[in-house]
């Protein structure tokens, strides 16, 4: 990845602007989420304290802080311990976007110099680790000590996750079953544990707290393949890099592997040598290819789905309330499917 491209996921443009509609019943609450979050810099010793600063000061889309305060009010009220979620969830995931910037060699995040641009990787390595620890730290202030350790365990799969889809890079082995199992330890993961945690904090049943988990990992997961189509269908000037950034660094998304599935024996070796051989002057044809023979729009279709299976599991919840926040809940669903469902072209 060049100087001038950014990363996709969290250079969307004004594409996610709908998401923050969503978000209106705890609009107050993210606000201060958001001071806390900054705020966390000064925890760190004044030598550090910069770094970490520069790692946190983008506000990004926030969407897993708001799935935590959200939760909190689908399933009783918002309390300070819901803020305390929002913060930590929010610093394992700018610890992971440290490290995936280091992994992506990437200059660019938000329009910004990336950590390891500015002070190299080696210290970015750190700056990550400091991240990390410092929200597992916050988590071990909970009460129930079964936070901070769900919460942990959340970490690591994230971490797993991404070490197994560096190890599968240029792999085309790959399976859909491996794909997902990566999309759910890398991204639902912590999608999941702050929705499920959002509701155990406020004593939710094991029913509620299960399907809070179940739609937090479905509509993180779908939330990836819209990332992965748009890698692919996007319009350039809105994700704010060259299409086919994923596959040029060997990240074979679903549209990828379910073009190789409907490819011909003869086909599937010619896309293999463009893709193995770092082949980039044909990396745009075979972009071309993959949405004109419909393998982008059967991923979308695949994410849609998921996004429906996300609403269903919030069935104990519908049942049994009816509030502002179980409605901005399926409206992130809602949202979330008209984004993607242009891409289907």
């Amino acid at each position: 990845m060049n100087s001038s491209e950014a990363h996709l996921g969290d250079n969307l443009g004004d594409t996610t602007l709908p998401l923050k509609r969503a978000f209106e019943p705890i609009a107050k609450e993210l606000l201060g989420v958001e001071e806390r979050i900054r705020d966390q810099a000064r925890a760190f010793d004044p030598a550090v304290e910069h770094y970490v600063a520069y790692a946190i000061q983008s506000s990004g889309k926030r969407l897993r802080p708001a799935l935590a305060l959200l939760s909190g009010g689908a399933t009783g009220a918002i309390r300070s311990e819901h803020a305390d979620l929002a913060v930590i969830v929010e610093l394992i995931h700018a610890a992971t976007l440290v490290h995936d910037d280091i992994l992506d060699h990437a200059d660019l995040r938000r329009g910004q110099p990336t950590a390891n641009a500015k002070w190299g990787n080696s210290l970015a390595v750190l700056l990550g680790d400091c991240l990390f620890a410092h929200a597992l730290q916050l988590a071990s202030g909970f009460e129930d000590n079964r936070m901070c350790r769900t919460l942990a365990a959340a970490a690591s799969e994230v971490c797993s996750g991404e070490i197994i889809q560096t190890q599968r890079r240029f792999d085309l082995n790959l399976s859909v079953p491996d794909y997902f199992r990566i999309l759910e330890m890398k991204t639902g993961a912590l999608f999941a544990v702050a929705t499920q945690l959002g509701g155990r904090l406020n004593g939710a049943s094991a029913q509620v707290e299960e399907g809070l988990h179940a739609f937090g990992m479905r509509l993180g997961t779908a939330y990836q393949i819209y990332d992965d189509c748009l890698d692919l269908a996007g319009d350039e000037g809105q994700v704010g890099k060259t299409l086919g950034s994923d596959l040029r660094r060997g990240k074979l998304t679903l549209p990828i592997l379910h073009l190789l599935q409907i490819s011909t024996p003869l086909e599937r070796t010619r896309l293999a040598g463009i893709i193995l051989e770092g082949k980039d002057e044909e990396i745009p044809a075979l972009v071309d290819q993959a949405v004109q023979q419909g393998a982008v729009s059967h991923a979308v279709t695949t994410g849609r789905r998921m996004l429906s299976e996300a609403k269903e599991s919030l069935a104990p919840l519908v049942s049994t309330s009816g509030t502002p926040f179980v409605d901005a809940l399926v409206s992130l669903c809602t949202t979330l499917d008209g984004m993607i469902a242009p891409l289907a072209r």
